[in-house]
């Protein structure tokens, strides 16, 4: 049975950030998921972490200016002293939260460009190998055009390529189920495919982003093929609600409390 991680960056966003982890426990989630904690101190965000019981499932490497439309820097060849530095003001969070994966964000760039590609090789290689020592993953999501136009990792297949080529344990693919159901469709035959290198699953319904309760796909199919493939890793329900967080989560009953 698949194990979910709410999203606290797009769900129970109707209380303050700090709040959402007791209001996800309350829901009965065992596991949560979030953008970025950088807002907050590491201890603030462990201690609510351990007050509900709950394991971090992941959570993103930092991004540069997000409110300026940045959306992080590996594929960028100026910007990799700060991907360096990046790593070092996320360590804490990840001691703090037990964290095991953390995505690395490409930033917006031309994958046409050598120099880009060349880039994007060295910060990852970098990242992955930084982490190592502490047990945790790197994990690379190729995203939509629609949501990120211009977006450097936006093919599942460049991604896997990458991650095989590497050959770094440490090194996995996060597969968001809606970001592939847009770019490439045949979302089952590519997680049957890619599910060797695959470290988190991320799930929203298409085309609208919201409860994975309908519209393109069956997500309980899904769900049943997870587990007939084996995946024992977390599924992150990033997506945004219709309403009211708990309105929404009929779909979500026949799993609640399903431990880490």
């Amino acid at each position: 049975m698949p194990r979910f991680a709410a999203n606290l960056s797009m769900m129970f966003t109707e209380v303050p950030f700090l709040d959402r982890f007791d209001a996800a426990a309350a829901a009965g989630f065992t596991a949560v998921e979030f953008l970025f904690p950088y807002e907050h101190s590491a201890e603030a965000v462990g201690e609510r972490l351990k007050r509900n019981g709950l394991t971090q499932a992941l959570f993103n490497l930092p991004p540069g200016d997000w409110n300026a439309g940045e959306k992080g820097f590996a594929a960028l060849p100026s910007r990799f002293p700060e991907l360096k530095a990046s790593l070092e003001t996320a360590l804490p969070y990840a001691k703090a939260t037990g964290v095991k994966r953390l995505h690395l964000m490409a930033g917006i760039a031309n994958r046409g460009e050598r120099v880009a590609i060349e880039a994007f090789y060295k910060s990852v290689a970098w990242a992955a190998e930084f982490f190592a020592p502490h047990g945790i993953d790197i994990v690379l999501e190729p995203i939509n055009a629609r949501n990120v136009p211009g977006y450097f990792l936006n093919d599942f297949g460049f991604a896997r390529d990458l991650i095989q080529e590497l050959r770094l344990p440490n090194l996995k693919l996060q597969f968001d189920i809606y970001h592939c159901q847009i770019i490439h469709g045949d979302v089952t035959m590519r997680l049957r495919e890619m599910m060797p290198v695959i470290g988190h699953i991320q799930i929203a319904s298409i085309p609208s982003r919201n409860e994975p309760d309908g519209e393109e796909l069956n997500y309980p199919f899904l769900f049943d093929e997870l587990d007939r493939l084996g995946y024992a890793g977390f599924v992150g329900c990033e997506y945004n609600p219709r309403g009211k967080t708990t309105d929404g989560l009929a779909w979500f009953k026949p799993y609640a409390g399903v431990k880490p």
